[in-house]
């Protein structure tokens, strides 16, 4: 096999398990809004559970990590900026998310935040890394289809949870690009490691100072530790796909968790979906099947230009991350 064909295997070998990744994580994280939702609503506080969940995962992560894969440790300076930058965003992102779910639908709540890879691909611009045009399509599509999922009519809309799971939708889409460039050099359990510790000094310290808040002792902990795997195993999932394929088709592929909440949310909350909300999600749909179509291509992380043009690696030592990588 010639040398560009090898390059082409490998390429295909990539885009076939990120694909797997993508879509893995969308599952996890569709369990996120119905998982916070029931916890919310059985005694815990927004603040307690983004405050649990987060730390009990990364704690979980590091502790996993330092008793069998310490090679995982290892990050060059530049990298570990990126996580933390990127752990801070997400830290602040899940603050809204969760606020905003107290306020909302986890169902609706999904919806808005699915809006997330129309923010992606502004982020990617910024960095000059324009998506093509069927990119471009699927996003249009998967965003007219997620106005049709968030029309409810006869149900007065709550401005400030709107406006919250938007925000959050915002900070989640600029932290994929962001891991996205430490990810070319270094392996997904690392950037989960540190991105999850620097989620965790924000939230934490947002629960001191703003809540402190306990449930009582008869409130069941289950949705909490369903939510806490969920969050571990989705960000590992998560970044593995970011870094087989890329933060955009990661993230188009991630709209499958709204199916999967509005799926969930209907067996668990018994919320419902009216006949022009099914009709986006067909739309939604759609958008994710067209994935078969986009070509694999190489990273482009070479570039100089960009506002993520800083976070580029030195030369790092050889099989630093052993077989694992």
């Amino acid at each position: 096999m010639s040398t560009r064909g090898k390059r082409q295997a490998i390429l295909s070998k990539n885009s076939t398990a990120g694909i797997f990744a993508a879509v893995s994580s969308a599952i996890f994280l569709g369990m996120a809004p119905v998982f916070g939702k029931l916890a919310i609503t059985q005694g815990f506080t927004p603040f307690t559970v983004v405050a649990l969940r987060t730390g009990l995962a990364a704690g979980i992560m590091l502790m996993g990590i330092l008793l069998f894969y310490r090679q995982y440790l290892y990050i060059f300076p530049i990298g570990l900026i990126g996580c933390l930058f990127a752990g801070i965003i997400n830290g602040l992102g899940s603050l809204l998310y969760y606020l905003a779910l107290e306020r909302l639908d986890a169902s609706l709540g999904q919806l808005l935040y699915s809006l997330y890879p129309f923010f992606v691909a502004l982020w990617l611009i910024l960095d000059h890394q324009s998506p093509s045009k069927l990119t471009l399509f699927r996003i249009t599509l998967a965003t007219i289809a997620v106005l049709l999922l968030t029309s409810v009519p006869g149900r007065p809309v709550d401005l400030i949870g709107v406006g919250m799971m938007i925000g959050a939708a915002v900070l989640y889409a600029m932290h994929l690009p962001i891991n996205q460039r430490v990810l070319y050099e270094v392996p997904a359990p690392t950037v989960t490691l540190y991105t999850l510790l620097a989620m965790s000094f924000v939230v934490v310290p947002a629960y001191l100072l703003f809540d402190r808040s306990w449930p009582a002792s008869d409130v069941p902990w289950l949705p909490v530790a369903g939510l806490t795997f969920v969050t571990l195993f989705s960000r590992i999932a998560l970044f593995l796909g970011v870094k087989k394929i890329g933060g955009m088709q990661t993230a188009l592929l991630g709209l499958a968790e709204l199916l999967i909440a509005i799926f969930l949310s209907s067996l668990l909350l018994g919320e419902s979906l009216s006949m022009t909300q099914w009709l986006g999600a067909v739309g939604l749909g759609i958008s994710l099947i067209l994935v078969m179509y986009e070509k694999p291509t190489p990273p482009t992380h070479s570039g100089k230009t960009g506002w993520l043009s800083w976070i580029r690696p030195p030369t790092l030592p050889k099989d630093v991350f052993g077989p694992y990588e």
